[in-house]
C-alpha cells in the first residue's frame, strides 16, 4: 500500500491557520478528499443529527458554518446542506446569498448540497431553482443522487453526486450495486460531475469505492471526528493504472490567457495580438470555468475574410469560439492526448485543464504532450 498525506502539498496546507481556538462546538467538519490525489478540495459542514433550537434552519447551519471556517482562514470551497423546501424560499436563499457574500465568499467556492427533492417540489421547479444556483455561480450537490430519476440528475447536472451511506458500503461487496455506482460515475463524467462516496470505513471499501470510478470520498477511515480545517488526513492506496501511465497532464501545463466569457471580438484579438505564442484564449464564467475556447488559426482566418472585422469586431466572441476540452489536472498525460483524438477536426486544439470543481487551471497543447511523451517512448526503447 502507498500513503498520501494531504497535509503534504495540499491546499489545505496553505490556507489553514492553526490557531488554539477551534471552530464552534455546534458545527462538525468533514474533509472533501480526492482521491487522485489524495488532498482535501472541499471542507464539509453537515446538519446535526438531532434539533439544535438555536439553530433553526438550513440557512443559520449554513452561515454559521461559513462564519466557522472564515475563522480558520481556509479558502477551499465550503460543502453546506439545504433541504429542498430551503431551496424553494426566495427570501432565505436571498439571505444566504447575501450574508456568503458579505463573508467574502463567492458563488464559486461554496456546494449547496440538496436533499429531499420531490418532496413537495415538482421536478420543473427543481430543475429551476438549481438552474438559478448555476446561473449565480454556486457549485450544485445532490444528496442520494442514486434515488432520483437519472433523467432528472442529467437535466441539472451537479458538480457533486452524493451516494447514500448504505449504498456506498453495499456497493464493495454487491454487483448490482456496483453497477449502480458505476452508471452514477459514469453520467457524472458526462456531465461535469464527480461521485462523492460519504461513509467509508476501512481499506477493501475504499478500494473497492476506487476500482469503481468513485473520485470523491469521506469517512472515518480518511479523519478523525475531530477534523477541523488544517489538519492532515491520510490515504492508503493501492498501485494506480496513472502510475503506470507516465505523468499527469500538469506537468506539461502552461498558463491560459483567460478573459471573461463576456470578451468582444476586438479584445481576443488585441490578446491575440498583443503575445504572438499565444495559441488559445479560454473564456469562464464568474467560478473560472471554461465555457469556450478561442482557437488562434481559426479566429484570425474567420477576421480574415470578407467583411469579417466589421461583422465581428463589436460582438461577442463566443460567435467565433468553441467548447472547451477540459482534461482533470490529476490525468496521465497518455490518457489526456487519447481525449485530443476524440474529435479529428480539433485534435490540435490546446486542452484546458481543470482542477476539482471544474476551475480553469491552465491549458497543455497537444503538441507538445506529442513531443514530450515521443522522447519517454525512445529513452524507454534504448
Amino acid at each position: 500500500m502507498t500513503e498520501y498525506a494531504a497535509q503534504l502539498g495540499g491546499p489545505e496546507n496553505a490556507f489553514a491557520r492553526r490557531g488554539p481556538a477551534a471552530p464552534s462546538p455546534q458545527i462538525a467538519f468533514h474533509p472533501i478528499i480526492d482521491l487522485e490525489t489524495a488532498t482535501v478540495v472541499a471542507v464539509s459542514a453537515p446538519p446535526p443529527a438531532g434539533r439544535i433550537t438555536d439553530l433553526e434552519s438550513d440557512v443559520d447551519r449554513a452561515i454559521l458554518a461559513a462564519h466557522a471556517t472564515t475563522q480558520r482562514e481556509t479558502l477551499l470551497p465550503l460543502h453546506v446542506f439545504l433541504r429542498a423546501r430551503t431551496l424553494a424560499d426566495d427570501r432565505a436563499m436571498d439571505r444566504l446569498h447575501q450574508t456568503l457574500t458579505s463573508m467574502g465568499r463567492r458563488p464559486g467556492g461554496v456546494i449547496i448540497s440538496v436533499s429531499g427533492l420531490f418532496g413537495g417540489m415538482p421536478p420543473a421547479e427543481a430543475g429551476a431553482r438549481f438552474s438559478r444556483l448555476r446561473a449565480i455561480g454556486y457549485l450544485t450537490a445532490i444528496e442520494q443522487a442514486a434515488d432520483l430519476p437519472a433523467r432528472f440528475v442529467a437535466e441539472v447536472a451537479p458538480s457533486v453526486l452524493t451516494l447514500d451511506p448504505e449504498l456506498s458500503r453495499r456497493a464493495a461487496g454487491d454487483a448490482r450495486r456496483a453497477a449502480l455506482v458505476e452508471a452514477l460515475v459514469s453520467l457524472g463524467r458526462r456531465t461535469g460531475g464527480h461521485v462523492l462516496a460519504p461513509g467509508v470505513v476501512d481499506d477493501d471499501q475504499l478500494v473497492k469505492l476506487r476500482g469503481l470510478g468513485v473520485r470523491l470520498a469521506q469517512g472515518p477511515l480518511l479523519a478523525p471526528p475531530d477534523w477541523r480545517p488544517g489538519m492532515p488526513v491520510t490515504v492508503r492506496l493501492g498501485a494506480r493504472e496513472t502510475d503506470r501511465l507516465g505523468p499527469r497532464v500538469t506537468e506539461f501545463m502552461l498558463p491560459a490567457t483567460v478573459m471573461p466569457d463576456t470578451a468582444t471580438t476586438d479584445a481576443v484579438f488585441s490578446a491575440f495580438n498583443a503575445e504572438p505564442t499565444t495559441t488559445s484564449v479560454v473564456l469562464v464564467d464568474a467560478a473560472q470555468r471554461p465555457r469556450y475556447t478561442v482557437d488562434r488559426t481559426r479566429f484570425l482566418l474567420k477576421l480574415a475574410g470578407a467583411y469579417g472585422h466589421a461583422l465581428h469586431a463589436h460582438k461577442p466572441a463566443m460567435r467565433l469560439a468553441d467548447p472547451p476540452r477540459p482534461v482533470p489536472r490529476t490525468v496521465p498525460a497518455i490518457a489526456a492526448l487519447r481525449a485530443a483524438g476524440d474529435n479529428a477536426e480539433r485534435v490540435y486544439d490546446d486542452l484546458v485543464v481543470v482542477d476539482e470543481v471544474g476551475r480553469c487551471l491552465g491549458i497543455a497543447r497537444v503538441g507538445d504532450l506529442i513531443r514530450s511523451l515521443s522522447e519517454m517512448e525512445r529513452g524507454t526503447a534504448s
